[in-house]
């Protein structure tokens, strides 16, 4: 004869077993899926400003400004086992002190259930796009892009980037009114 505790061993261990085997074959459901969406993405006002960065130094850095209209449609990405959406946008430059600068200047999170359509128009960053020196004015290449991470009830968190991307200058001169 099994004592209880053996008995209710056995259950639990079936019973986390079965678990984690629906757990893998509703991961395999969706890891093939692709979560890519047509975006469309522009710049309004785009301005560079010379400022001291009390932050880390009283040097003054770039400071730059913009403004941006963002249109995608994010329901098809959400199923079953989407939870939210983690969108950001990130620039993405050279400068001479840097290979490569990457910046997050917005980002938003999109739950299940909410309005997944966004229709964003002149919208302000939520983050200063700070550059370590003097590499934003007359940077002619720019490019902004839209990402997004995906967070699933059971399974891998891909990180996928929109399709396209936009590509801007800022100014060859520095502004001086406010912004």
């Amino acid at each position: 004869m099994h004592s209880v505790l053996t008995r209710g061993n056995a259950i639990l261990a079936y019973t986390l077993s079965v678990s984690a085997c629906l757990t893998f074959c509703c991961f395999l459901s969706t890891v093939f899926i692709d979560y890519r969406t047509p975006t469309n993405l522009n710049t309004v006002k785009v301005v560079v400003k010379n400022v001291p960065d009390y932050s880390a130094s009283r040097e003054k850095n770039d400071l730059g400004f913009l403004t941006f209209d963002l249109q995608t449609d994010l329901t098809p990405l959400f199923n079953w086992n989407v939870k939210q959406l983690f969108l950001y946008l990130t620039a993405e430059y050279r400068t001479a002190n840097n290979e490569i600068n990457q910046v997050v200047l917005w980002d938003k999170i999109v739950l299940r259930g909410d309005n997944a359509v966004l229709d964003f128009k002149n919208t302000n960053t939520k983050y200063y796009f700070w550059d370590d020196g003097n590499g934003l004015r007359g940077n002619k290449n720019v490019t902004l892009t839209l990402s997004w991470n995906i967070i699933p009830n059971a399974g891998l968190l891909p990180s996928v980037a929109a399709p396209g991307s936009h590509t801007f200058a800022f100014p060859s001169e520095y502004t001086i009114t406010r912004v």
